[in-house]
């Protein structure tokens, strides 16, 4: 009973979708501000993206090592070798 409701509501979605899309493309292939813009600022995360990823590439281990406590203590919890001290 309920799959005529399911196959309108999928369909009007891929509608919306479609029309989305070709709108989309017109105003890509426009030379105007907007898109001009937008294509700037798409340029501008993807190649922020790929920075940052090339990034954690090369000095993500450094990184990680910098926050991470080494030795018997460990992230878990453990104890330290030596004592603090401090003055109680």
């Amino acid at each position: 009973m309920d799959e005529p409701w399911d196959c309108e509501f999928v369909s009007r979605l891929l509608d919306g979708l479609v029309s989305f899309l070709s709108e989309f493309a017109e105003d890509w292939l426009a030379n105007d501000m907007r898109a001009a813009v937008f294509k700037i600022l798409l340029a501008w995360v993807v190649l922020s993206l790929v920075a940052i990823h090339f990034a954690w590439k090369v000095y993500g281990h450094t990184v990680n090592d910098m926050y991470y406590r080494q030795g018997t203590g460990g992230q878990n919890g453990g104890t330290p070798e030596t004592t603090p001290h401090l003055s109680g």
